[in-house]
């Protein structure tokens, strides 16, 4: 009892579907409509509505048409020109008879040359006419539309006889709301079937050209605008379709079939609501049932894209077999309702057997998927999720998936050659040979390079455990030998990376001892005689001379914290430049010039080279300032007295202007030039001097905002510093 109670509640369920199926798809037709309301009879009335107008109620004339037709110089133009220029056209005709002309001629057809020769002289002179004279290309273009008019006119008379005849079953009275015009057809106060009436308020409006025989004006290489032909009129009156009449045309055949379909559907969704109700109190021993059925165990064993496949194809059949059910009932129709309801209940028996099976195959999935964890276990044992791995390695080198497709190409050829050559009786030998020709090749690249992969695999195995030493071996141009040169790449990559990764680590030991030395010494001085002038027994000239040392440090310390902050937003390129037209011959005689007394001072013997005439780049004239200004006053800190500075402004064979100054260091430079650039980074590492180590570093930064180059050059105790910038 409870295995046929729980197949009922199946076939409760499968009902309960096909009721919902069928009225999502026609229940607006029928809930709460008569045939008169359904879409099939209300596009009946619409195409009569929409013909009436413009075949019966608003016949246009041509005389009325024509009237309205207008030629613009737009398309006189369009016109003349339409076949290409008038000489253009002229050689045209000229080529088209001139062998027609020669042939005549050859054969002596003296009558047919002449009607030849005048047929090309009338064709010229209409297309020189066309040239010449506006008015004639008008009325050519005007006849061609007005032919277009009288072939629609034409095309309308027919067209009503036929509308007359296929709509004799409907009657109207209607009155023209401007003109007062009445039209009638048949009787409208006979016993109707379907009435309708129009008043002032909903009047029924109707156009003058037919949308059926719109085509005439469109189809055509003459251009006609259409829209100017429309015109509405408005009328007033009834419409009606006489029971009498109606009932001897097939329009009554529409209102039988869809009263029987309306009762049939109602039925079926009413027995569809009793069903629901019966499946949702029976569900649970529906699913009891069905999971302990044993056919699941062994549907289980397939994977679960192979099970889930399954379901697809059974789903499609559910779906295929409801909507042949649902068009036995909505399309169908017999004279015999036996028939009709043995060939509906045979259609039903199908659609139940296969809906027993989708919705046995959708508990057992859900029951396999019923949680996360089954889920995703299920889908990484799939063959799909396995296939899409192997795939996406695969292709990650489109160049070995390629040679990897040609060898299974190849492999198979092979194979299947060796078969044929078994089986075939006339040719084996043949067959054996192109098994070999394509066979064997493919086996000694496939083995040769299957020893290159395994050498590449040891040597990545080498530079895996540290030995960085040796490069790996690159043979040929293969995919497996770009991989060799792109282990070598790495190999030199981490190589590099070691080296400045040891050098950052130095740097950076040497930055925080600098700045903490730096900020510490100004700010040690600033404690140390904030405290003596605090004591009451100093004398004025000690105070004055603590406040100017105080004076001194604070100015220190603050051009210290002023260079770090302007170098930290050079470097994170937080800052604007604002560019401009400059002479840098101005520029770095008024920048050098400000420190020839201090370059004096120093014993410093300055020599300057500049270019005679001016020498411009584009750049921001504030900051280039400043560049200079920074290495003129590392040559005050760094220089050794008594020797000679050169300031260098040239314009270089590309173009650029190469800015260079030259000194004699005054303490011996041992280190790495290129390090000179790093923040805090002094020549005298002894620290003699009072610079902050940002000078080059400011300038670096300034060089690389303009998109500039600057390079040092270290010759013993000479040094040189290099700016070269694009010019103008």
């Amino acid at each position: 009892m409870k295995k046929w109670k729980s197949l009922l509640t199946l076939v409760c369920l499968i009902w309960l579907v096909f009721g919902v199926f069928t009225f999502s798809k026609i229940g607006y037709q029928y809930i709460g409509k008569s045939y008169f309301q359904s879409e099939n009879f209300q596009h009946e009335l619409d195409n009569f509505q929409s013909e009436l107008g413009p075949l019966v109620l608003n016949k246009p004339n041509a005389e009325e048409l024509k009237s309205k037709i207008e030629v613009g110089l737009n398309e006189i133009e369009e016109h003349r020109n339409y076949y290409g220029s008038l000489s253009d056209q002229v050689a045209n005709i000229n080529a088209q008879y001139e062998g027609r002309i020669q042939e005549a001629a050859d054969v002596k057809a003296t009558e047919l040359k002449t009607k030849l020769e005048n047929e090309r002289d009338e064709k010229i002179k209409d297309i020189t006419t066309n040239f010449q004279d506006d008015e004639y290309v008008r009325k050519k273009i005007q006849a061609d539309k007005e032919a277009l008019v009288d072939e629609y006119i034409k095309s309308a008379q027919v067209e009503a006889k036929n509308f007359a005849q296929n709509y004799n079953y409907w009657s109207y009275e209607l009155k023209n709301t401007d003109t007062g015009k009445v039209f009638r057809s048949g009787d409208v106060s006979e016993s109707s079937a379907y009435k309708v009436n129009y008043t002032q308020q909903h009047p029924l409006s109707t156009w003058n050209i037919s949308s059926n025989l719109s085509h005439i004006f469109s189809q055509t290489n003459v251009y006609l605008d259409s829209e100017a032909f429309h015109e509405t009129a408005d009328y007033i009156g009834t419409i009606t379709m006489s029971k009498k009449v109606a009932q001897q045309v097939s329009v009554m055949d529409g209102y039988d079939r869809f009263t029987r379909n309306q009762y049939m559907f109602f039925i079926i969704w009413i027995t569809s609501i009793l069903a629901a109700v019966f499946t949702w109190k029976g569900r649970k021993e529906v699913l009891l049932a069905v999971q302990g059925l044993t056919e699941k165990n062994n549907l289980e064993k397939l994977r679960i894209d192979i099970q889930g496949a399954v379901l697809f194809i059974t789903g499609c059949m559910y779906w295929f077999s409801s909507y042949i059910a649902f068009e036995s009932i909505e399309y169908a129709y017999e004279s015999n309702y036996v028939r009709f309801f043995i060939d509906f209940l045979l259609k039903l028996f199908v659609l139940i057997i296969i809906g027993i099976a989708f919705f046995v195959q959708l508990i057992w999935l859900y029951d396999r998927v019923s949680t996360a964890k089954k889920l995703g276990d299920n889908l990484k044992d799939s063959y799909l999720w396995g296939l899409g791995d192997s795939l996406t390695d695969l292709f990650l080198n489109r160049s070995i998936a390629l040679h990897s497709i040609v060898m299974v190409a190849a492999a198979f050829f092979g194979g299947g050659s060796l078969v044929a050559s078994m089986v075939a009786g006339g040719f084996p030998v043949f067959v054996f040979g192109v098994c070999a020709i394509v066979g064997i090749p493919a086996i000694v690249v496939f083995l040769s390079r299957m020893g290159y992969l395994n050498r590449i695999m040891k040597d990545t195995k080498d530079m895996a455990d540290g030995r960085l030493n040796r490069d790996v071996k690159i043979k040929g141009k293969s995919p497996l030998a770009k991989h060799a040169e792109n282990l070598n790449h790495l190999r030199e990559g981490v190589r590099t990376s070691m080296h400045e990764q040891a050098k950052s680590e130095r740097l950076k030991t040497e930055l925080i001892t600098n700045v903490s030395h730096d900020l510490r010494t100004p700010l040690t001085s600033i404690i140390t005689y904030t405290d003596l002038l605090k004591k009451s027994d100093i004398t004025d000239e000690e105070r004055k001379q603590y406040i100017h040392i105080l004076d001194k440090k604070s100015e220190r310390l603050k051009v210290l914290i002023e260079d770090l902050f302007e170098v930290s937003k050079m470097a994170s390129g937080n800052i604007e430049l604002h560019r401009s037209r400059v002479d840098l011959t101005q520029l770095v005689q008024q920048a050098v010039g400000e420190h020839e007394e201090d370059l004096a001072q120093g014993r410093l013997d300055l020599r300057m080279t500049m270019p005679h005439e001016p020498l411009y780049a584009y750049v921001d004239g504030q900051k280039w300032w400043r560049l200079i200004d920074n290495l003129i006053v590392n040559v005050l800190k760094y220089a050794l007295e008594g020797t000679r500075v050169y300031v260098t402004l040239k314009r270089t064979a590309n173009g650029e202007a190469e800015f260079t100054v030259k000194n004699v260091a005054k303490y011996e430079i041992s280190e790495n030039a290129d390090e000179l650039f790093e923040r805090f980074k002094r020549a005298d590492a002894s620290r003699h001097t009072e610079g902050s180590g940002l000078g080059l570093a400011i300038a670096q930064s300034i060089v690389d905002l303009h998109g500039a180059r600057m390079s040092i050059d270290v010759d013993g105790d000479l040094f040189k510093v290099i700016v070269r910038i694009p010019g103008v």
